[in-house]
């Protein structure tokens, strides 16, 4: 006896005609495009979660030179400008997160409408949950 899959109540005849194929290729690019965004998502915030660390422990600290990370190499500057840069680096990373934020949910938002085009005409016989 063969284990099946589907139920014979969930297959369906319909055939995948050239469009329904775009449409599943397309899913399947944004899908990958959506994970990859999803992860440097996830990097920016923890890039995000150190810039506010390390701008907290400058407050403790009395005042002086420190190291700071340009490029490869680190430089000692005055604290002033270490929480300029720093505060040029926060800014930008969350513009930078934004804009992934705003682009994962386009991303969703045109799964989403493929999903229910494809779904419409193939029911259970195709699987695309992510």
């Amino acid at each position: 006896m063969m284990n099946r899959m589907l139920d014979r109540a969930d297959e369906t005849d319909a055939e995948v005609n050239w469009e329904d194929q775009c449409k599943i290729n397309t899913f399947s690019k944004l899908n990958q495009r959506l994970q990859y965004r999803k992860g440097y998502l996830k990097e920016k915030k923890l890039e995000k979660e150190s810039i506010e660390d390390i701008t907290e422990e400058l407050e403790l600290m009395d005042g002086g030179s420190f190291f700071y990370k340009i490029g490869d190499a680190f430089v000692m500057l005055p604290m002033e400008e270490v929480e300029e840069r720093l505060e040029k680096n926060l800014s930008e990373v969350d513009k930078n997160v934004e804009e992934l934020e705003k682009e994962i949910s386009e991303l969703d938002c045109s799964m989403e409408e493929l999903k229910s085009d494809l779904y419409k005409k193939f029911g259970k016989a195709i699987n695309l949950e992510t």
